[in-house]
């Protein structure tokens, strides 16, 4: 108490841990179901607004969901703002269109295939009501417009019944001066239609009616995705990246070894901003995986690095950004580097907070968050599969050591996500002296994986980890649970305002809410 009357304003927690429920299915699996290839998504986005949604799969499509919970309400947003309860629906989508993107593809100077998979999907600005997105394959970037058209029919209309047709004539009109009608499909006009054969005739008097098929416009729509611009024959290595700038007007391509800025209208040239290909390739030592602009600064942007480090760039300082504003990278512990050290060290995606200020980095073991006001080291760290560190050499057998997980941050900041295997997924509180450490699974039934844990896990996981220490098989998770390796959930997006995640499962995308 203060002044005897007032109360002193006691500083507000961490947010509460989030209670997520599963919301929708689309390309549910059936038991037993063989997998297409094809089918397997391998690219999620989200628009700015969250209306939209847009997933790429390795067949080369791009298949489009549209948010209907705002629509369905029946309010407009005026009627929202002045209503005094706020509206509890979660977001809700619905399939809206799918088109094909890429097509397989060869290269015949370096005899190489080029396969249809959709690596990633960056949506555009929009533009008198039409969405333009950009898709891109490992070589070929594509522009999209997808935008409603009303569909034209053929209706029949009849003709004056006085104006009958005859043995094959047109009936003349009372003007005899009218010029004589074009030719058609070749076909003098003076010409009778008895030419095509005795078999075909006339009844006496002609027919009753002449039908005309004319065409209307009709108040049915349907949504048409047309191709604008294709942006190719400018990257020697795999596409790993596109980004968007915030000038509406440029984008970023990346590769292993250089970054490209392309303006969105012109599709024959590009400019190389970022090389790191030396001039002998046995002196390489590190590639590009992943690249970003800043959501706000258009003269921002950053990379992301094998060797576990994120650099940010300033395209004000030359043309060629060779040299960095920024490297974020974090120091290794003394005696800790053993074979693998390098490879899981090596990041795999990099996402910018909506404010610009953070940066989250996924490298295989942990999430980590950056402040780009401050380069010493992560504010916060993650772990993501601690209990998997002691059978590094076996998921280096069998290749999983080098699977690349997204990773996807909140619209307001203060939880972060990224995948797992056995289709698991984790999200994390990021506030201050938040304990939040959630383990999900891509299924009808998210939490069926959990255990009875306190409900304030510490942000070390150290309760984690204790179990883990008991577990000596390769195949078993912190909580005793059985792991798949096979089934690993590497592509996942939170909805820009809402707390919605959806996530991918091979052929499935999945939607939880909280």
């Amino acid at each position: 108490m203060k002044g005897g009357d007032e109360e002193v304003a006691t500083p507000a927690g961490p947010p509460q841990p989030l209670d997520w429920k599963f919301s929708k299915v689309f390309g549910e699996r059936i038991a037993g179901e063989e997998i297409q290839e094809v089918d397997i998504i391998s690219a999620i986005e989200f628009d700015k607004t969250g209306d939209h949604l847009a997933t790429g799969d390795r067949g080369g499509r791009v298949v489009l969901f549209e948010r209907t919970d705002a629509k369905d309400h029946g309010l407009s947003r005026r009627d929202l703002e002045r209503t005094d309860y706020p509206i509890s629906r979660h977001p809700e989508f619905r399939y809206k269109t799918e088109f094909q993107s890429h097509e397989p593809e060869f290269d015949y100077l370096k005899s190489l295939e080029i396969e249809e998979k959709i690596n990633k999907i960056r949506w555009c600005q929009t533009a008198n009501s039409a969405l333009f997105l950009l898709s891109t394959n490992d070589k070929t970037i594509k522009f999209w417009k997808v935008q409603e058209k009303k569909i034209k029919k053929i209706s029949k209309i009849i003709a004056d019944p006085s104006k009958a047709v005859g043995n094959g004539n047109v009936a003349s009109s009372s003007n005899s001066n009218s010029p004589k009608p074009f030719p058609t499909n070749g076909v003098s006009p003076d010409r009778s239609c008895n030419h095509l054969g005795n078999d075909i005739s006339f009844p006496p008097g002609g027919l009753p009616s002449l039908c005309l098929p004319v065409v209307v416009t009709s108040q049915e729509t349907n949504l048409v995705a047309r191709c604008r611009r294709v942006y190719g024959h400018a990257h020697d290595y795999h596409i790993n990246s596109i980004s968007n700038n915030s000038d509406g007007e440029t984008f970023i391509s990346a590769d292993d070894l250089r970054i490209n800025l392309w303006n969105l209208e012109i599709s024959n040239q590009s400019f190389n901003i970022v090389d790191l290909k030396p001039a002998n390739m046995e002196d390489l030592t590190e590639v590009i995986t992943s690249a970003e602009f800043h959501p706000a600064h258009c003269n921002m942007l950053a990379y992301s690095s094998s060797k576990g480090s994120i650099r940010l760039i300033d395209l004000r300082q030359s043309a060629l950004c060779d040299s960095h504003a920024k490297l974020f990278e974090e120091s290794e512990a003394p005696g800790s580097r053993s074979f693998f050290t390098e490879i899981i060290a090596s990041i795999s995606d990099i996402k910018f907070a909506k404010d610009g200020r953070y940066i989250l980095s996924r490298d295989y073991m942990t999430l980590k968050l950056w402040d780009i006001n401050m380069d010493s080291g992560p504010v916060a760290t993650f772990q993501v599969h601690e209990y998997l560190r002691p059978k590094l050499c076996d998921l280096y057998e069998n290749d999983s050591i080098f699977d690349k997980f997204e990773c996807c941050l909140s619209g307001d900041g203060l939880r972060v996500a990224t995948g797992s295997y056995s289709n698991l997924f984790r999200v994390f509180g990021c506030a201050p002296e938040s304990t939040e450490a959630t383990t999900l699974e891509a299924t009808k039934n998210p939490m069926r994986r959990q255990v009875q844990t306190p409900s304030r896990p510490s942000r070390s996981l150290n309760s984690i980890t204790r179990v883990v220490r008991q577990a000596e098989t390769l195949g078993v998770d912190a909580n005793g649970n059985s792991l798949d390796f096979t089934t690993k959930l590497l592509h996942l997006a939170w909805h820009p305002t809402e707390n919605l995640i959806a996530c991918v499962a091979a052929n499935s995308l999945y939607m939880y809410y909280a």
